[in-house]
């Protein structure tokens, strides 16, 4: 299979995941800024998730722009990586729509857990089909962000449980933003 049908598929999942995120922000039927303001745990928990879908977007771009082939490990764990990713809108819907509670927002750190482990399964796979040399492996390197990610979902996740789901969410969020400064490590390694 080549690279841009891998690709294309999974831009396509992705664009759905968004428009079904999206149509889980209900429109007020009152026009006061009291029934719009009582939205905000709706709206935040779209945010998040959307930066998040924008972020998996991003670098799944740039990770399959230098695969070099398609293996049928890799269909399976790209496949693996689209379920978790499927599940934020329903993550997102429950936590926004309890505003932010305790389970939702265990769930919803679990499903980012998962989405986070099937990544790295997928560049993993890539990989281990284009070698020790190939693109991937040389730009990805010891990979910091990947490795601490799992640790402050898992940190997120214990916090929201035992103390505080609002402290959790702080967790994801770090995530987020740690992930949000552009990598470039995949570009640096083909530009040279």
């Amino acid at each position: 299979m080549d690279t841009r049908r891998l690709e294309a598929f999974s831009d396509g999942v992705l664009a759905i995941i968004i428009t079904i995120m999206v149509l889980e922000l209900k429109v007020p039927h009152d026009a006061s800024l009291a029934a719009l303001s009582r939205l905000w745990p709706v709206f935040v928990s779209y945010v998040l998730s959307f930066l998040y879908i924008g972020i998996y977007w991003n670098n799944h771009h740039h990770m399959i722009q230098v695969t070099q082939r398609v293996t049928g490990g890799i269909l399976w764990a790209n496949l693996h990586l689209l379920f978790w990713l499927s599940l934020l809108p329903f993550s997102t819907g429950w936590m926004g729509e309890n505003a932010f509670a305790r389970w939702p927002t265990v769930v919803y750190g679990v499903n980012l857990l998962a989405c986070a482990l099937a990544y790295f399964v997928l560049e993993r796979r890539i990989i281990a089909a284009d070698g020790p040399n190939g693109t991937l492996a040389k730009a990805v390197g010891r990979d910091l962000k990947g490795k601490l990610s799992p640790l402050f979902y898992i940190g997120g996740i214990t916090t929201a449980w035992s103390w505080q789901p609002v402290g959790g969410m702080a967790f994801f969020v770090a995530v987020a933003l740690v992930w949000l400064v552009p990598d470039r490590r995949i570009e640096r390694t083909v530009s040279h």
